[in-house]
């Protein structure tokens, strides 16, 4: 199938979209399918107000029309609610193609915290942008709940997965501070809450490993915290490995990717009992999360690392694309028909797929480890 990609969120860029789109595109090209991308490289852009990390592509419309129209796709997924996926989304509904859309992550509550806008402004052009869309893929139920809750109800869910042969278990020990060591690996932002981890009276060391607009600000607040900037996939394996506890202090994450890869590195996880952490830990004895995120730091401690790389054993880039590709299908696949703002009615031979319920999606993400913990 010729499947094509329209994202704003790519290279150089390093978050969790990015790394779920191209590990999804390898996934489903080693299956034998043909995928394209449309990303901000072929672009002019801008950096985004208030994070220059993002860039934002200036007038795209044209060029990615004629994307589209030459390559033809089977399946079109438009990954971003940017500049490039608000192009791809007027082209396709001006002829008529279908497509699928995703939600990432908790984008209203990020411009809350930003610039104060209220959550009801930011859900509504949601509605509007994804309503179209025969599917809107999310990354857990607990969001696939908070989509419903604020109107956008033909959601199904795409788990995430890890790279287990990057991110493994080993000896290494390239963080030279007093143990134990507590790192926070991500975006350094207000949303991510960083700061609630910095000020915590833990006895050992802390680092940080990303960069962000925050970070200038918490560097100056907390001099005795090591910072490290981005680093490579094998460098970031060294670091999990090198540390005794993982620390996750956001609250607002729909998944965290860097929880499993901490997990698959068989560092233990501290983090509070809310979306990200819950789906990713469920009822896991890898993990500790209490709202008294210091409890759940040196709860942590006494966790084995084997326990923490079993439970990321149980998360695989395969998997999560085959159910990408499960969403894709009955856009192409002979006999089903769909509507827009509604789920695809699947064929028989597509019974498999989730339906967009949270009630049914929610067994298939226990099977898949991402059971909720109350």
């Amino acid at each position: 199938m010729k499947i094509l990609i329209v994202t704003d969120a790519w290279e150089p860029q390093v978050n969790g979209v990015v790394r779920t789109l191209k590990s999804t595109r390898r996934e489903l090209e080693a299956m034998g399918h043909t995928v394209d991308m449309i990303t901000p490289q072929e672009f002019r852009t801008v950096p985004c107000p208030t994070y220059p990390e993002i860039r934002l592509s200036l007038m795209p419309s044209g060029r990615v029309r004629r994307r589209i129209h030459a390559f033809a796709p089977d399946a079109l997924h438009i990954a971003t609610e940017g500049p490039l996926g608000l192009a791809a989304r007027r082209y396709a509904m001006q002829q008529q193609i279908p497509f699928t859309t995703a939600y990432h992550t908790r984008f209203p509550e990020y411009v809350q915290a930003r610039f104060g806008m209220p959550l009801a402004w930011t859900y509504r052009f949601l509605r509007w942008f994804h309503g179209p869309a025969r599917a809107v893929m999310a990354p857990t139920p607990v969001v696939l709940d908070d989509l419903h809750r604020y109107g956008i109800t033909h959601g199904v869910l795409w788990t995430r997965g890890v790279d287990l042969d990057v991110f493994t278990t080993q000896q290494a020990n390239v963080l030279n501070t007093a143990h134990p060591i507590y790192l926070y690996v991500g975006r350094v932002a207000v949303e991510k809450n960083v700061e609630a981890f910095l000020a915590l009276d833990l006895p050992g060391s802390k680092w940080v490993v990303g960069d962000g607009p925050a970070l200038p600000g918490l560097r100056a607040r907390y001099p005795g915290v090591s910072y490290l900037g981005v680093l490579s996939q094998p460098e970031l394996a060294k670091v999990y490995a090198s540390a005794d506890v993982f620390v996750f202090p956001s609250r607002t994450d729909t998944f965290g990717l860097v929880l499993l890869e901490a997990l698959a590195s068989g560092l233990p996880v501290a983090a509070y009992p809310v979306t990200g952490p819950i789906d990713v830990l469920g009822d896991s004895p890898a993990g500790v999360m209490h709202e008294d995120l210091r409890e759940a730091c040196l709860e942590a401690l006494r966790i084995d690392r084997a326990t923490a790389r079993a439970h990321a054993e149980r998360f695989s880039w395969r998997a999560a694309s085959e159910q990408f590709l499960a969403h894709l299908r009955p856009l192409a696949a002979p006999g089903s028909t769909s509507k827009p703002g509604g789920a695809p009615t699947q064929p028989a031979s597509q019974s498999h797929v989730e339906t967009t319920s949270a009630a049914v999606v929610r067994p298939a993400a226990a099977e898949a480890g991402a059971t909720r913990a109350e």
